[in-house]
């Protein structure tokens, strides 16, 4: 009990720490950024262009630009830091609510990887993400526990998509912004055209792991790039993919108002 008191102690002067706060709400800013960049590919993806739409593709185009690598060791820098800001949250968030806590970890999982991407390209290293899940599907898929946990990954990441887009319709994103007047307006429909988007093709994702296993097909596993490919292939998949995508560039600038609600905790943070 003792040590996880002092987990919770710890882990709260991490949270109103105002370096913390700050690197966090600048992860935010980046994560918004990926999530506009990927956006605009899959909208070129739609209209006949190439490339990846994950975070591999959105780093190789962050690397094409002027100050590509200084923008790429910022970007993974604060998405490692938004990541320890969200595992803190969730320690201090699991006695009062569990859900929140686990969420938190989650999401920490996530913004750790695309920091890893970005400091995998900004130390001159390539990355793909569709190649890694396949290789990742076929290694467990040449034991039958290994694909028994595929096959739940899958559906975890299916039961991700349906929530984030339940979040979107129900509008119970707007517990994780601090908005008012107009830019209330405003982001309640950036956040549910987002959440209702990325779930989707989050919910996709987790789709392509179980069709994998069941097909015993590893090259049937995708990521996030594989999983709006796939909606080119429906009947006006062209015309639903270039909305799934412009829901995907809601979503950034989403992160943007999550950025700003982060960055306003460190005026509420007592002066010791």
């Amino acid at each position: 009990m003792g040590k996880r008191d002092t987990a919770e102690r710890t882990a709260k002067k991490v949270e109103q720490h105002p370096a913390a706060v700050l690197a966090a709400s600048v992860g935010h800013v980046v994560n918004g950024t990926v999530h506009i960049i990927i956006g605009l590919i899959a909208i070129g993806i739609a209209l006949g262009a190439g490339g990846s739409a994950d975070q591999s593709g959105a780093m190789r185009a962050i690397d094409s630009t002027l100050p590509g690598s200084i923008a790429l060791w910022v970007a993974g820098i604060a998405m490692f830091a938004l990541a320890l800001y969200s595992f803190a949250t969730a320690i201090t968030d699991v006695r009062s609510d569990t859900w929140d806590a686990v969420r938190g970890v989650g999401r920490g999982i996530a913004y750790l990887a695309v920091g890893s991407v970005a400091l995998v390209y900004a130390t001159g290293g390539t990355s793909d993400g569709e190649q890694s899940t396949e290789t990742f599907s076929a290694t467990l898929m040449q034991s039958t526990w290994g694909s028994w946990l595929l096959a739940v990954i899958g559906l975890v990441i299916l039961a991700i998509g349906v929530g984030m887009f339940v979040k979107g319709v129900r509008k119970k994103f707007l517990d994780d912004v601090d908005v008012s007047g107009t830019f209330r307006r405003v982001f309640v429909v950036l956040g549910m055209t987002g959440y209702m988007a990325k779930g989707v093709a989050i919910a996709i994702v987790g789709v392509l792991f179980v069709l994998a296993v069941i097909n015993r097909d590893p090259d049937e596993a995708g990521g996030l790039d594989g999983a709006l490919k796939k909606l080119t292939e429906l009947p006006y998949g062209s015309a639903i993919l270039f909305v799934v995508a412009a829901g995907v560039i809601a979503y950034g600038f989403f992160c943007f108002a999550r950025a700003r609600t982060t960055a306003r905790k460190r005026d509420r943070i007592p002066s010791s």
